[in-house]
């Protein structure tokens, strides 16, 4: 246990000496899943530099199911991303014993995360400074009030993650020009839109999300239980999470925003004219922020195969297909900020090599509405760059988390 657990925590993992799963198999588990997590990541991304198209595949009057499910399959990251987070906090804290090492480190991390949102990731999306609210800045604020909420007793802890995921929904029809000056804090934690009064734009609210990494935390505890035990939970509450999105959704109750509401879902489904589109119009709930049915549709599946993956067995045709997942889910940090240059890069020469519009490339211009006329590639040539991206990021992964088992150094673990 004392070596395994320096694997769990978010964007500092430490990988251990084997590459198979061990007897403490969570741990394998849980690499392999962020790893599969990033991996699916990067087609999003890869989707959004690459792309022709100029509307969201939520968009359902103009989408297609390829299209949606291209996009839908990469739904699963950003939970996964907040809900391990805390998951591996939790664990770091069974390792230390103490509470003010895992403050700590959460402290620090969501500092530095929040600095490398606004230098160096910022510049990778756009090359030029922007002012952008993205994931890994959400992320580090949430590692931030994680940093505070340790210091109470976890079934408080489990409280304010199921009350805020639970309810956060009913707050949805807030007007912010109603709020005054409480309006720019308000957009800051649970509104998806330029703050008033700034140029900042917030993709992820802190609210929802750090309520996710607050259920993460109290799951590893789950993840200290004994093999099948561990097993048998997990399943079970993904089971319970899944059919209460089914029920929900199903009767278009509580948990999702209405269309006038919603940032980018198409809000109460119906029947479309293909049972395909159907499946897209029930599936489409609202990401930004989550919904409570956005994430017990992402997260029940996502434990339901968490508790499949604890039960891989070393020298497996499924461990050995995974192998290359673990690398990923070990250094997923340099993965991230690798991933985004790359595909940046990439979409650079592709431009020139089609002949297709490159300076908006190099000036800032990045979202769908400002594609230039003559850019862009179907799905075929999205999904053909992205494994050539995912294969040439492999063995810089592969190395950097060599280098990272071999040396113990205090400033490898903010990578």
């Amino acid at each position: 246990m004392a070596e395994t657990v320096r694997t769990a925590p978010e964007f500092t993992v430490k990988p251990v000496a084997a590459l198979e799963p061990s007897e403490s198999s969570r741990i394998w588990s849980v690499d392999v899943l962020r790893g599969l997590v990033m991996v699916v990541m990067a087609l999003d991304h890869t989707r959004d530099y690459l792309t022709y198209l100029r509307f969201q595949p939520e968009d359902l009057a103009r989408s297609y199911p390829a299209l949606f499910f291209t996009r839908w399959i990469t739904h699963f990251c950003a939970p996964l991303f907040f809900f391990l987070a805390g998951t591996g906090a939790y664990l770091l804290r069974s390792k230390s014993g103490t509470t003010g090492r895992v403050a700590t480190f959460l402290w620090t991390r969501g500092v530095w995360l929040i600095v490398l949102e606004f230098t160096v990731i910022e510049y990778a999306w756009t090359f030029v400074p922007w002012h952008f609210g993205g994931v890994i800045w959400s992320l580090g604020c949430a590692m931030i009030i994680l940093g505070v909420l340790v210091w109470l007793p976890e079934p408080v802890i489990l409280a304010f993650g199921l009350l805020v995921v639970g309810a956060h929904d009913l707050t949805d029809g807030v007007k912010l020009q109603s709020l005054g000056s409480f309006a720019p804090l308000w957009s800051l934690l649970h509104r998806t839109c330029t703050v008033p009064h700034t140029e900042f734009f917030v993709l992820f609210p802190i609210l929802p999300w750090a309520a996710v990494m607050a259920l993460g935390y109290v799951f590893g505890r789950v993840l200290l239980r004994s093999g099948e035990n561990r097993r048998r939970l997990t399943l079970r509450l993904g089971l319970v999470a899944t059919l209460l999105f089914v029920c929900l959704r199903a009767f278009n109750a509580y948990g999702n925003p209405t269309a006038d509401v919603a940032f980018n879902s198409a809000g109460a489904w119906h029947s479309q004219a293909s049972w395909a589109m159907t499946l897209v119009a029930f599936l489409d709930v609202e990401k930004y922020p989550p919904s409570l049915q956005f994430l017990l549709m992402t997260l029940g599946p996502s434990l339901i195969f968490l508790a499949y993956l604890d039960r891989v067995r070393p020298g497996s045709t499924i461990e050995k297909i995974l192998r290359p997942l673990l690398i990923f889910g070990r250094v997923p940090l340099f993965f991230y900020v690798l991933h985004l240059y790359a595909i940046h890069v990439l979409a650079i020469i592709l431009a020139l090599a089609f002949h297709q519009p490159v300076q908006w490339l190099l000036h800032g211009a990045f979202w769908m509405n400002r594609l230039p006329a003559g850019y862009g590639h179907g799905l075929p040539m999205i999904y053909a760059m992205w494994i050539l991206i995912v294969a040439l990021l492999y063995v810089p992964c592969a190395r950097f988390a060599a280098l990272k088992q071999r040396k113990r150094s205090w400033w490898l673990s903010y990578l």
